[in-house]
């Protein structure tokens, strides 16, 4: 069973100005795609975010993705937060993922989400939008299996 948890970066979500509905999405998806997961959790966008992926990884928690903050605008860091984490990145996930979204949506190229590993967990940053989650979802879902299983130390 792959372990899998979903960190939410928004500032006015966090604040309860609104409520997620990228986080949801993202568990039903995980869920379908047989993973065990939680309920979104959902921080500010920031160091708070480093603070979840530290714990999800502490946890042994196999998939992260994060939901938001992976523009452009001044308080989009969870790019930064989770680079300075990453023991290595997996750069071809996170441009499948733009180049998925791209034809119907042409600001998906603004997107600065990575891809990568901590520890022995897969961490996806996904823009906060819910086609940004439909998107990376189906990017993700012919790929999951085989990247955990190589994460635990499966052969080829």
């Amino acid at each position: 069973m792959i372990r899998a948890r979903v960190i939410v970066a928004s500032n006015r979500a966090a604040a309860g100005v609104y409520a997620d509905t990228s986080g949801p999405l993202l568990v039903a998806g995980l869920r379908e795609l047989g993973c065990t997961v939680d309920a979104p959790v959902v921080v500010p966008d920031g160091e708070p975010v480093g603070a979840a992926l530290r714990a999800a990884r502490e946890e042994g928690v196999d998939v992260v993705l994060t939901s938001g903050g992976t523009g452009i605008t001044p308080t989009d860091r969870t790019p930064e937060v989770t680079g300075a984490l990453l023991d290595y990145e997996i750069p071809g996930i996170a441009e499948a993922i733009r180049a998925h979204s791209r034809d119907a949506v042409p600001t998906a190229a603004l997107s600065r989400g990575r891809a990568g590993v901590t520890g022995r967990t897969l961490v996806v940053n996904l823009p906060g939008s819910r086609g940004g989650a439909r998107d990376g979802l189906a990017v993700l879902g012919p790929i999951l299996r085989h990247a955990v299983d190589q994460l635990r130390g499966g052969d080829h």
